[in-house]
């Protein structure tokens, strides 16, 4: 009977998992237009028409700005509660940070020689 129990966890998280995703594609179905017709289908910038063409390219230089930001961030969500418990680390946590801290470091001058940081 507990092994029940200790497997019921897994039951309730695979009847939540096909919730999530199930839940928003309802939602989106029940709020969209009943009726489309050329204005409701048509493109709009927050709001207001398009002046020229709709679809403009991006250059790459963009996402990679936001992927290095990215990166950095998360690097933030690991290193704080590293250096809040700085003072109790053994040498083997205190070793992994430093690895950590390296590998990140390498990353950003590998970026800084490629000239991928650089806005042209």
């Amino acid at each position: 009977m507990n092994v029940v129990n200790e497997w019921a966890f897994i039951g309730v998280f695979v009847a939540v998992a096909w919730i999530f995703p199930t839940l928003p594609i309802a939602l989106a179905a029940f709020v969209s237009p009943r009726k489309p017709n050329a204005i409701k289908m048509q493109t709009y910038e927050c709001g207001v028409e398009t002046v020229g063409d709709t679809w403009v390219q991006f250059k790459v230089q963009y996402y990679i700005y936001g992927l290095v930001f990215l990166v950095f961030d998360v690097e933030m969500i690991f290193l704080f509660p590293w250096a809040l418990a700085y003072n109790q680390l053994d040498f083997f946590a205190f070793g992994a940070g430093l690895l950590f801290i390296f590998l990140l470091t390498d990353a950003l001058i590998y970026a800084w020689r490629k000239r991928a940081l650089e806005w042209v």
